[in-house]
């Protein structure tokens, strides 16, 4: 048998969504501030860890972020009786020193020009919102803002968790009304 490239240790940690679940590593996984959401096979067809979890007919979304994986389960699937399994299977992909994303070279982009509120919205989302939401295994990220609709994309476990929209409403709608006032009226989704 041949000796892991590395030790991997893997915890569980669940969040909010009750699909969904957190095998958090002890390395990092990908770079700090990036987050790679799969909500489909097809989506993760430069993701070789992703596009293996998806053989399992119970898992419907993989997300990394930093250092933890979270994976959402079918409905009708019990946590206990797969967690095993997925804890198992990604400890060996780790350990095999096999890369969990395939390198792709980016298209080099001009800087969109931001005005004073999405530069303010933007810090908002990174020192309040940004790490709430990823201790519960998802993401948030700034899609658009115009004419007081602050638009962001959900991420990870956020993605079909049924209290997502209620800390949408009650929680980011209503700090953000109240730190930028009459510029931020509404807060959804896409």
């Amino acid at each position: 048998m041949n000796k892991p490239l590395h030790p991997v240790h893997i915890y569980l940690e669940s969040n909010p969504n009750p699909n969904s679940l957190k095998f958090v590593v002890n390395e990092m996984l990908v770079p700090e501030g990036l987050s790679f959401d799969f909500p489909d096979p097809q989506s993760a067809e430069r993701a070789p860890l992703a596009k293996e979890l998806f053989q399992y007919p119970f898992v419907e979304r993989v997300f990394y972020m930093s250092n933890f994986i979270t994976v959402t389960k079918r409905e009708d699937v019990e946590w206990i009786e797969i967690q095993d399994t997925l804890r198992q299977h990604i400890k060996k992909f780790l350990e095999s020193g096999r890369l969990i994303l395939e390198p792709v070279e980016e298209p080099a982009q001009g800087e969109e020009t931001e005005n004073e509120s999405v530069r303010k919205i933007k810090s908002i989302l990174d020192e309040y919102i940004r790490p709430a939401v990823e201790q519960d295994g998802g993401a948030i990220t700034y899609h658009s803002f115009n004419e007081g609709v602050l638009k962001v994309r959900l991420q990870g476990s956020c993605s079909g968790c049924p209290s997502s929209m209620i800390t949408l409403k009650a929680g980011i709608e209503n700090l953000f009304t109240r730190l930028m006032p009459g510029e931020v009226k509404a807060v959804e989704a896409i």
